[in-house]
């Protein structure tokens, strides 16, 4: 007798609006007709779905999907991360940054599912995680964590209704620049000293993207066991605006004003700063990051395992 392959599919509690709305129904009906024997867990909140995500897992699972934006994959990350329970992704979110960078087919639900149902017959990849440490939590991350205008970005881009996508993150910038000033941190890599540092925006990535498309880190590799320290110099806010548009394609490294470091782990404190991860508030400073070589099994789009190639779900 087969056993039929168990998938936990986590649906966000948000998904149930927009033009995307039947996504996780869609996820359903399909890994069903493909084999898998699929378990669906829906709540009213994202702490409920959680809670609920992890009694499913520790029930019995061999993999766990998530459909939603980063937010989702940031809940999928900090359940699996460091289990060995490989995780699969149909993004449906404004940003879908991180679904991305490996590989899934953003804002195209038909075909990511396409790439689940072959990735959950091959082999998994594994990739690196963070983990940060902040307020005397610890929070796994798979993208960027914020702390600086990119945070305060996020904040407001959080709290807004309009315009819908990733153009919202936009705004939020535009606006924010109205405040825009310079931030006095104490960074401190790999164990080091502490350093003294100015900046207008700062921001530690295991993966390139964040905001739904702006390449922060072009050159960050979530398979390498390294993050990569982005730190923008005070400069006029003319000067930002006109550096803005480079982050889309990334060109933006390449500036003066643009620093980039790659280290292990880092530690970063300020006052009165609050840190962002994948999209979701963590709390204020000082935060610690740490990367965790292969932390994360993932399902992977391509099929090929690239990277740390495991053995199949079975």
């Amino acid at each position: 007798m087969v056993t039929r392959r168990r998938v936990v599919l986590a649906v966000n509690p948000s998904a149930s609006f927009g033009r995307r709305a039947g996504a996780g129904e869609e996820a359903e009906r399909r890994l069903t007709v493909a084999g898998f024997d699929v378990r669906r867990i829906a709540a009213p909140d994202i702490r409920a779905l959680e809670a609920a995500v992890r009694r499913a897992l520790a029930a019995g699972a061999d993999a766990l999907v998530v459909v939603g934006g980063d937010g989702m994959v940031h809940l999928g990350v900090g359940v699996v991360a460091g289990t060995g329970t490989p995780l699969g992704i149909v993004p449906t979110g404004t940003g879908n940054d991180f679904a991305r960078v490996v590989g899934y087919a953003a804002g195209d639900p038909t075909r990511s599912i396409d790439q689940l149902i072959e990735a959950l017959r091959g082999p998994t990849r594994t990739v690196d995680a963070m983990l940060v440490t902040v307020e005397n939590r610890h929070v796994w991350a798979a993208g960027v964590v914020s702390c600086g205008f990119d945070a305060k970005v996020n904040e407001r881009a959080n709290s807004m209704r309009r315009p819908r996508g990733a153009s919202r993150y936009v705004f939020a910038l535009l606006r924010e620049l109205a405040a825009l000033r310079p931030i006095r941190y104490a960074v401190s890599r790999d164990r080091r000293s502490p350093e003294a540092m100015d900046s207008l925006l700062l921001a530690v990535a295991n993966s390139s993207s964040l905001g739904g498309g702006m390449r922060i880190a072009p050159g960050a590799d979530p398979a390498d066991g390294l993050l990569d320290i982005v730190a923008v110099m005070p400069m006029k806010r003319i000067r930002f605006l006109q550096l803005f548009p480079r982050v889309f394609q990334g060109t933006h490294v390449d500036l003066e004003e643009v620093q980039v470091e790659r280290a292990g782990m880092v530690t970063i404190d300020a006052q009165g700063v609050v840190a962002y991860a994948d999209g979701e508030r963590l709390g204020r400073l000082p935060v610690r990051v740490d990367i965790v070589p292969d932390a994360l099994h993932l399902l992977d789009p391509s099929g090929s395992g690239v990277g740390s190639p495991d053995p199949g779900v079975s």
